[in-house]
């Protein structure tokens, strides 16, 4: 596939033009130029498709997340340095399916925004361990090219009373980013399938808003509720809705982990293979991130814990479609999960 990154790079570009208004121009070429992107995205009119809308989100959150998540930005960089260009195969994010304040609950806080952008549920999938369902948004106008979101939501009913109260406590103070001007442009994409530029840009800076922390600090003591029973649902209280990994497509996925522990990765132990053996993931261990809680007093205290990720994946051709197997795995999914579980 044509990486076309020098067409990008282009100022009069649509999707550059996008990017920048919503991250910087420097920002935006950076990411540009590191990510594989399909030509049918060129363009420079003043009018603007949805799939170039969903593949500027994709870009500006994949810079956003190097900037928070060094050892990805390290890999990146890497990657650069040979000559070479990201394949961006899908990115993740975690959602509370329960009490969230003004904001929908659950997957359907991100629903409302994808399926706009030209994205359907392609897969379904029950993380009964985690206590969560993932599903698979796909962009149907360039499946294979414009990533994917794995959009997963933990069932709050599911736990302990007191895990509930706690959630109940930390998300119910959730505020909802969408508003009127990116309604009316999120409205005219998906009656149209695309928008003027104008309106494009409140899309896209309307939906990057979503991948945002929506609550307020949690609580030390909610937190250490939460900890002990679902991992993830700490991960939440401290992050949010925050772009939890992006993910390269790679050709070998075991040769590449092996390579990347050599030179001092901090690889997950071992690669994640589906039950029908055409998809192989693996992932950098979480980075760090520093985090306020709120203590008893009100006062606030800085703590370390689990930030996002970096992660890899190989797909092979499904033999019965002829297709590049854009499905992912239930067990694949639950064991990636455990990359943020570090103390």
């Amino acid at each position: 596939m044509p990486s076309a990154s020098s067409l990008f790079a282009d100022q009069d570009q649509t999707l550059f033009r996008l990017v920048s208004a919503a991250i910087g121009a420097d920002a935006a070429s950076s990411a540009l130029t590191a990510l594989t992107i399909d030509p049918a995205l060129s363009g420079s009119g003043e009018t603007v498709s949805r799939a170039q809308i969903a593949m500027a989100l994709n870009a500006a959150l994949f810079a956003d997340l190097l900037d928070r998540v060094p050892t990805a930005a390290r890999y990146v960089q890497s990657v650069r340095e040979a000559g070479e260009t990201i394949v961006f195969d899908h990115g993740a994010l975690r959602t509370i399916d329960g009490e969230t304040g003004a904001l929908p609950r659950g997957q359907e806080a991100f629903a409302r925004f994808l399926v706009p952008l030209g994205y359907e549920v392609g897969g379904l999938y029950p993380l009964p361990k985690l206590r969560m369902t993932g599903r698979a948004y796909v962009q149907r106008d360039l499946p294979e090219t414009i990533p994917q979101f794995f959009v997963s939501e933990l069932h709050v009913d599911q736990l302990s009373e007191g895990a509930q109260a706690a959630c109940a406590t930390v998300f119910g103070t959730s505020t909802d980013p969408l508003g009127k001007a990116e309604w009316a442009a999120l409205d005219t994409l998906a009656a149209e399938g695309r928008c003027p530029f104008d309106q494009a840009v409140i899309a896209l800076k309307g939906a990057l808003a979503c991948f945002e922390r929506q609550h307020e600090p949690p609580a030390l003591a909610d937190y250490e509720v939460l900890l002990p029973e679902t991992k993830e649902g700490a991960w939440i209280a401290t992050e949010g809705n925050a772009f939890n990994h992006a993910t390269t497509r790679t050709a070998n996925v075991a040769a590449l982990a092996e390579e990347l522990r050599e030179d001092g990765y901090p690889m997950k132990p071992s690669v994640e293979i589906s039950q029908n053996g055409r998809v192989r993931q693996t992932a950098i261990l979480a980075d760090k991130v520093v985090r306020p809680f709120r203590e008893a007093d009100g006062s606030e205290v800085p703590l370390p814990v689990p930030g996002s990720f970096y992660e890899f994946i190989t797909r092979d051709i499904d033999p019965e479609t002829g297709k590049l197997d854009l499905t992912f795995d239930s067990g694949n999914a639950t064991g990636i999960f455990a990359v943020t579980r570090g103390a």
